[in-house]
């Protein structure tokens, strides 16, 4: 059994016990977070939300929140020593999946 969740305005393939690296929350870690279902898998039978799945839940755990990988913008102009540097770690949250209920 698989479930796409959305969070964070990104879709994600989860199953139970996935860990998976979403945009930040503002939960403790060790916080019990509800994601929206949008498709459910279960024994060969898909069903498909409009948007969302009814009936069906996903639920998290929040392990910890982390910081990407630097991602650096460097614009240069030519002939006129003008030069700007600039770069962005952003915030993110691990989170497990604990449990896939419904549909």
């Amino acid at each position: 059994m698989y479930a796409i969740v959305r969070t964070g305005g990104k879709q994600y393939r989860v199953r139970e016990g996935d860990e998976i690296l979403v945009e930040w929350l503002d939960a403790p870690e060790g916080a019990a977070v509800a994601l929206d279902v949008l498709l459910l898998e279960r024994d060969g039978a898909v069903a498909v939300g409009v948007p969302i799945v009814t009936g069906a839940a996903a639920a998290a755990t929040v392990t910890g929140h982390e910081r990407a990988a630097k991602v650096i913008a460097f614009k240069y102009k030519n002939k006129t020593r003008r030069r700007q540097l600039r770069g962005h770690r952003q915030h993110l949250t691990r989170l497990t999946i604990t449990s896939i209920t419904g549909g």
